[in-house]
């Protein structure tokens, strides 16, 4: 099992990709990126704008942060009202909205799984079950033509019987038998879930067995009759961030409340995590991460002593770095600062026996060092080799690493160029593994393989949804203000004329090193490009396409870097004639949703369409709302006098300019998001609502960060977003 470190991705809507390299350059994609990170703010020349009128200060907004307060649901509803009763007017609405789930209910799906005492097990949602069921297979049968799958659990029925809004979130088993099981359960899509035992084998809850009320945290077993645990234990036991802050030891027909205490964080630390850590002798420890912030964290084992816990002891390891699973003893560890002569960006190990012994690690050995075009996508264990996913400037390749006792060495797999190759479900008590590969125009093809024989079979693979033969990607670089080359990609029609009247959609995100990989989305290519449109992914500073350096260099009061590249970008497309400011729309969610709210307030002669998914708009109250605390790592505290002037100057909600003109701008949000508070998409609404400004506005009751909790509402979403992209960029040639 991997440590548990906290990286919670603040992402929304996928992942993308690529083809083929038009153009390339041997100019440094890190140029004047990698500088000083203690570099202090810079003078703005944007002026500060101030509201003074009623209707216009920012306490006129505040009762928009009462998530269910009647009157800013009142305004929600007005909003929703006006931009569905037009967008569900056009034709192309229940086209595309039929389309869409026309894909999204496909048998044809690719059922991804996981591989377990010999069996397959998956996730399944179609029209017929909506809310999904947990279903399982032999690993023969599934590599079949024709799988037969066993129901485990059925989601739909659950919610039924219970007459509950139950959105599946997961599930932990304990093995070698994967019998006990904790479900995750989530109402309408929360992050906060209730956690309840459950018995694979015979399909029923445990009577009697661990139950936890709705919490955000995290729960391990330890062995059969124990769960380490962290949760909300009552008052004064979250941090500011709302995640657990005190680890406790919980023994089976036990209260919660007589849990024993682990170790405990600090009030301000983004949460305290525990876990258990799964030694290659089948010997399970107790582990701890304390996360200080987003990126820096301490890191605890707790030994065990006549079946009670001790004193936690720390990892002597730097704070800004990941401890993953053991291999043959060697405990992988992933840096994201420079160590002990290796640098940030490498994975090594150390043995954990060494540690185990006298709490020191002796020798660390090297397993991967990335150059400044490469960078780690990922990794998995299994019991013969490890599998490492590594791209360079942006196009995937797999390896398998193996330690002889006294190094590391690896060889590259025999998998597509040019594309992504991801390495998915892995279990270090098995040989069998699942390695995806695609591409923006070839779809996802699943394999198996296996790490004993190193030979690899194709599992699945997804029908063509549409016409990619007469497509064409293409990757290009732009140039930053600062001299960076930021690559992007352009996919299109082969025949796009270089005219400037193409619409284009322009994806981005730029934060929390988060790699914007290639992929092959169904529903954008029959949505979008088969209508006419262009679709460009554009791989920021902010996001991990070339490692930690690249994350960090857009950090705080740097982050004005990332929305100079995706500035770059846009202006790249229309000095190429791609696509005109008439004809250019832009999306991102979460994160990539502060970036379009910066885009619009900064830049809005660029774009004539801003698609602003869960966003993050008011950047001097993000801490204080919902999870926001644990972001001051990325975006700064707002309570910091340099930082948070910083922040002010590019906060979305603190440069409506109402002199300016601006485009009509669609945001999208979700009542029951508990990570991204939906008060940040309202506020800005209802302030260009006070100055007279065009918006849209859609906020789904239901359906968490990803703002659709079933497949019928991702639809209804997506054929939303394209309707209003078609309206601004394409009907008005």
């Amino acid at each position: 099992m991997r440590f548990p470190t906290f990286k919670l991705a603040l992402i929304a809507g996928t992942a993308l990709g690529l083809i083929a390299c038009s153009e390339t350059t041997s100019d440094s994609p890190l140029k004047d990126a990698i500088e000083d990170q203690t570099q202090t703010l810079k003078d703005t020349t944007r002026p500060m704008l101030t509201y003074d009128t009623p209707g216009q200060t920012d306490d006129d907004h505040l009762y928009l942060e009462e998530v269910l307060g009647e009157k800013a649901l009142d305004e929600v509803k007005a909003w929703n009202s006006r931009s569905l009763d037009r967008l569900m007017a056009d034709p192309r609405f229940a086209e595309m909205q039929a389309e869409a789930l026309e894909i999204l209910n496909s048998k044809e799906k690719i059922p991804y799984v996981s591989y377990r005492g010999g069996e397959v097990h998956n996730f399944w949602q179609d029209a017929d079950h909506v809310r999904g069921i947990w279903r399982k297979s032999t690993l023969d049968s599934y590599l079949g033509d024709e799988t037969k799958w066993q129901t485990v659990l059925d989601f739909d029925k659950l919610a039924k019987d219970e007459d509950k809004n139950w959105v599946y979130k997961g599930n932990d088993c304990l093995a070698p038998d994967y019998a006990k099981c904790i479900i995750n359960l989530s109402d309408g899509g929360k992050d906060a879930v209730v956690r309840r035992e459950f018995n694979a084998e015979t399909g029923e809850f445990v009577k009697g067995g661990f139950v936890t009320e709705e919490s955000k945290g995290t729960s391990s077993w330890l062995d059969a009759d124990h769960l380490v645990i962290g949760v909300d234990f009552g008052e004064g036991s979250l941090t500011d961030s709302g995640y657990p802050r005190i680890a406790k030891l919980w023994k089976r027909g036990t209260p919660i409340t007589e849990a024993v205490t682990l170790g405990e964080g600090e009030q301000a630390d983004v949460g305290y995590w525990p876990g258990v850590f799964e030694l290659s002798d089948g010997t399970r420890e107790i582990v701890i991460s304390r996360s200080m912030t987003f990126y820096d964290s301490e890191m605890f084992w707790v030994p065990m002593k006549d079946g009670a816990p001790q004193a936690p002891i720390k990892f002597p390891v730097p704070e800004k770095s990941n401890l993953g699973d053991e291999f043959k003893g060697q405990v992988l560890l992933s840096l994201n600062e420079d160590w002990r002569g290796f640098k940030s960006g490498d994975l090594v190990s150390f043995a954990m026996s060494d540690f185990m012994a006298d709490g020191e690690i002796t020798d660390v050995n090297l397993v991967y060092s990335p150059d400044e075009k490469s960078s780690m996508n990922g990794y998995g264990v299994t019991k013969s080799k490890v599998l490492l996913s590594i791209s360079r400037d942006v196009a995937g390749s797999a390896y398998a690493f193996d330690w002889d006792g006294s190094q590391w060495t690896s060889e590259k797999l025999d998998f597509p160029e040019n594309g992504a190759v991801n390495i998915g479900a892995t279990n270090d008590k098995e040989d069998i593994a699942f390695i995806s590969s695609e591409s923006f125009l070839t779809p996802d093809t699943l394999w198996t393989f296996n790490t004993a024989t190193m030979e690899k079979a194709k599992a699945k693979s997804l029908p063509a949804w549409f016409d990619a033969d007469s497509m064409v990607a293409e990757q290009f670089f732009a140039t930053s203000t600062d001299g960076t080359k930021v690559p992007y990609f352009v996919v299109r029609a082969k025949d796009t004329p270089m005219d400037g009247t193409n619409p284009t959609l322009l994806y981005g995100y730029g934060g929390f090193e988060i790699s914007l990989n290639p992929s092959y989305s169904a529903t954008r290519g029959k949505l979008w490009l088969e209508r006419g449109g262009v679709y460009v992914l554009a791989n920021i500073r902010g996001g991990g396409e070339y490692g930690p350096k690249w994350h960090q260099a857009g950090l705080k009061t740097d982050r004005q870097r990332i929305y100079d590249d995706f500035i770059a970008v846009a202006e790249d497309l229309i000095a190429k004639d791609i696509t005109s400011p008439k004809h250019l729309g832009i999306e991102g969610g979460s994160n990539g949703g502060l970036l379009m709210g910066v885009m619009f307030t900064q830049r809005p002669d660029l774009f004539n369409a801003v698609v602003c998914a869960v966003p993050l708009l008011d950047m001097m109250r993000y801490h204080t709302l919902l999870a926001g605390a644990s972001w001051v790592g990325e975006y700064g505290n707002p309570e910091d006098e340099v930082e948070g002037k910083f922040l002010r100057s590019i906060s979305p909600y603190h440069n409506v300019d109402p002199n300016a003109d601006y485009p009509e701008v669609f945001f999208i949000t979700s009542t029951k998001d508990d990570r991204v508070h939906p008060a940040h998409a309202r506020k800005v609404a209802k302030r260009m609502e006070d100055q007279g400004h065009d918006f849209l506005y859609y906020e789904n009751i239901d359906g968490g960060h990803s703002a659709a909790a079933n497949l019928k509402e991702t639809a209804k979403r997506l054929a939303l977003q394209h309707t209003y992209l078609l309206q601004k960029l394409k009907d008005d040639e």
